[in-house]
């Protein structure tokens, strides 16, 4: 018998673990000048682990 580590339980979710969150990520290196690596992603529970996307940014100017 095997194991499926991608299967989902069908159990009921809370509402938060349908929702994305912008979230702000300090990643623990040095970039060339010295400074943390800092950045923004958007972040969701499944139920088991979070879902991470990129999160990039636009200008309101150019979408108009």
């Amino acid at each position: 018998m095997t194991f499926d580590r991608n299967f989902k339980t069908a159990g009921p979710q809370s509402s938060w673990s349908e929702i994305w969150h912008l979230w702000t990520v300090i990643v623990p290196r040095r970039s060339i000048n010295g400074q943390l690596v800092v950045g923004k992603v958007w972040r969701r529970h499944d139920g088991r682990d979070w879902i991470y996307r990129k999160f990039t940014e636009f200008d309101g100017e150019e979408v108009a």
